[in-house]
């Protein structure tokens, strides 16, 4: 431990944000970090606990409590302490491919399992994993290194989102021959066009592709497998394929007034101003605009809060986001101990924007939309909200949201934005290479296991798993190269 009453002398510090009313004028990431001294600081608050929990990542209770990579996190935080630099981010990238990603958009659960959380504030690993990361670039050690031998095997990735690009990353630095195919114009996935800029901007993608392709990894984009590109020719071409397509399949809202104008999907919307930001800084005008109008988010997940900021960059007159569940205690409540994930409401960047904007919480709790209204050319111009309440199936067991009669509330909106998640994968890559699907529409693999029914055909992340973290994606990413590794080799020495 490098500084053993670290914990008791220093506070925790994290960087600071601009604020709300300057950053929603661009697109850009809006935090500033620390200093030197006082990331060496952070580090130095490390307990470095004899069972570090923070990089634990286990599940409790159906949530997530540490790193799901396993991180070295006390080791790291050691290194930042005394200003080893180098050897933080040959420690930090022992486990995690892309700690430029997480750093900006992981929701941090090492930190909800600090142990220095228990009595106080956590570690700030998440800033520290940054300033080790962004350090790393500056200094020339993030540079490439391509691998000093090739096997002759060749592995397709289709799906160039975290888990593609993990799996890549680890079989390339293998040696294998490995190229990613992208149906978008852009490689990255739902890094690139699911992410908005703000959270995290797109040269730092850009940047660490940059970095693969000098390693070897071949990218193609604009190659659709499964529509424009036969299954077939894929599997004859190359010895293994990995599918990392993502969960991509959205929910939808079924209710009167669906097939109105003016009602989209939050991927879509997050999708067109990302690539209008791109190609042209908006002014090509080829994305959903929420400029002047009263827009309406259903979700109040992270894609949800996503949508508000956008919006309020665009320049809406005022943002509604609807939460079908009750509104989380502001602490844990005696039931959510420590080191379980805290169930407690947080207000996330977007929310303070509307805030700022509009002074109050675009927040409402336990609201679902009944109808939507039309005017007479089609659009909508308005949503029926009502409320609904929690109530036990008779038969089941399970918890209900059911709809309060007499609850009905009319608001005008001009624009509505359907982030309720997403039910698993798209079917037609799926059928495309024979692969089943379990019950939840993701491709079914054994338990431990990233190989699906069909001969050489892996699969990883979302599209394995359901929609979660940017961070379990890596995960599946690397497992999944490493079942591949073994099928190829006999062996495999990937970790």
């Amino acid at each position: 431990m490098g500084k053993p009453t670290g914990f008791l002398e220093y506070e925790r510090v994290t960087s600071k944000a601009l604020e709300p009313k300057e950053r929603i004028k661009h697109f850009n990431e809006f935090h500033t970090p620390l200093s030197e001294r006082e990331q060496r600081r952070q580090g130095g608050r490390c307990m470095e606990c004899g069972v570090p929990f923070c990089q634990s990542g286990m599940m409790i209770k159906g949530m997530t409590s540490g790193c799901p990579l396993n991180n070295l996190i006390p080791e790291w935080n050691d290194l930042i302490y005394s200003g080893n630099w180098r050897q933080a981010y040959n420690r930090l990238k022992r486990t995690n491919s892309f700690p430029e990603f997480t750093s900006r958009v992981c929701p941090a659960p090492c930190e909800a399992a600090c142990t220095c959380g228990l009595n106080g504030d956590p570690v700030s690993v998440k800033e520290n994993e940054f300033a080790v990361i962004e350090r790393a670039y500056e200094e020339g050690t993030a540079a490439a290194k391509p691998p000093r031998i090739r096997t002759g095997k060749k592995v397709a990735v289709v799906g160039s989102g975290p888990a593609g690009l993990a799996a890549a990353d680890q079989l390339n630095k293998r040696g294998h021959s490995v190229t990613v195919f992208e149906r978008e114009d852009r490689a990255g996935g739902l890094l690139m066009y699911g992410i908005p800029n703000m959270k995290l901007e797109k040269g730092v993608i850009l940047r660490k592709l940059h970095v693969m392709k000098e390693e070897g990894v071949v990218f193609e984009t604009g190659v659709h497998v499964g529509e424009n590109y036969e299954a077939a020719r894929l599997l004859k071409e190359f010895d293994s394929v990995i599918l990392a397509c993502g969960a991509s399949e959205p929910r939808d809202i079924q209710v009167p007034g669906r097939d109105a104008d003016g009602i989209c999907y939050a991927v879509d919307f997050l999708k067109m101003t990302t690539k209008s930001l791109l190609n042209s800084n908006l002014t090509d005008k080829t994305y959903i605009s929420a400029k002047g109008k009263h827009v309406l988010v259903i979700g109040g997940g992270d894609t949800g809060n996503d949508c508000v900021g956008t919006a309020i960059r665009h320049g809406c007159s005022s943002v509604v986001q609807l939460e079908i569940m009750p509104k989380l205690p502001d602490k844990r409540s005696e039931d959510n101990t420590w080191p379980e994930w805290p169930r407690i409401c947080k207000t996330d960047y977007g929310q303070e924007e509307s805030i700022a904007l509009f002074g109050k919480d675009p927040r409402m709790y336990e609201t679902t939309v009944k109808e939507f209204k039309k005017d007479k050319s089609g659009k909508v111009c308005g949503a029926v909200l009502i409320h609904v309440e929690q109530k036990k199936d008779p038969k089941t067991g399970r918890i209900q949201m059911v709809p309060v009669e007499g609850s009905e509330k009319e608001i005008a909106v001009q624009l509505v934005l359907i982030a309720a998640g997403f039910t698993g994968s798209q079917k037609y890559v799926a059928d495309a290479f024979g692969v089943k699907l379990n019950e939840r529409n993701n491709v079914f693999t054994q338990a431990g296991s990233y190989k699906t029914n069909a001969e050489h055909v892996f699969v990883a992340g979302d599209m394995r798993r359901g929609q979660s973290l940017v961070v379990w994606a890596i995960k599946e990413g690397r497992e999944a190269a490493k079942e591949v590794d073994q099928a190829l080799m006999g062996y495999t020495n990937l970790v």
